[in-house]
């Protein structure tokens, strides 16, 4: 369980991301994972220390999620220097890459200003540990990823066969 634990580092820049992005109604993080995931929050965090840059109603109503991301992680190398590390495909997910988000969130930190006030602070610490959906999201990406797992093997396992090439495997 102590994997489930935010640690005090996590707990401040959450803290400072929901500072930031609270004038957002479309915006709820609560997390590093799905929260993430529909670029929403990205592009959020950018506009409320940066709003010159660009148009928010336009791109938080008129483009797709791996969209939005690619919009965040444009913005954030064209006018921040911070390098184009997530693929957007990738958090576009139910369940993205925890220490990835957390990663490029630091990234932003590190650049953007970092007032963060007691308040939001104890605000994260009464938010729930985990939540029962993003555990079942989390349950069905890895049911997904088995699957596809078992066909890559089944795949290679029928070229091998096709190729006359014998090949023993444990998948």
């Amino acid at each position: 369980m102590a994997g489930l634990q935010q640690t005090n580092s996590e707990k401040i820049l959450l803290s400072w991301v929901r500072q930031s992005t609270r004038n957002y109604p479309q915006v709820n993080v609560i997390n590093f994972t799905s929260s993430w995931s529909d670029g929403l929050a990205f592009n959020a965090l950018l506009h409320s220390h940066r709003p010159d840059l660009f148009d928010w109603n336009s791109v938080a109503s008129q483009q797709s999620p791996v969209q939005r991301l690619d919009h965040a992680f444009n913005i954030a190398r064209q006018h921040l220097g911070i390098e184009k590390l997530l693929d957007p495909e990738d958090v576009a997910t139910a369940c993205p890459d925890k220490k990835s988000i957390l990663m490029y969130v630091t990234s932003l930190f590190q650049v953007l200003p970092q007032q963060v006030t007691m308040e939001a602070i104890r605000e994260v610490e009464m938010l729930p540990r985990h939540s029962r959906v993003t555990r079942e999201e989390h349950i069905q990406v890895h049911h997904q990823q088995r699957f596809s797992q078992e066909v890559s093997c089944f795949n290679f396992l029928f070229s091998s066969c096709c190729s006359k090439v014998v090949v023993s495997l444990t998948c």
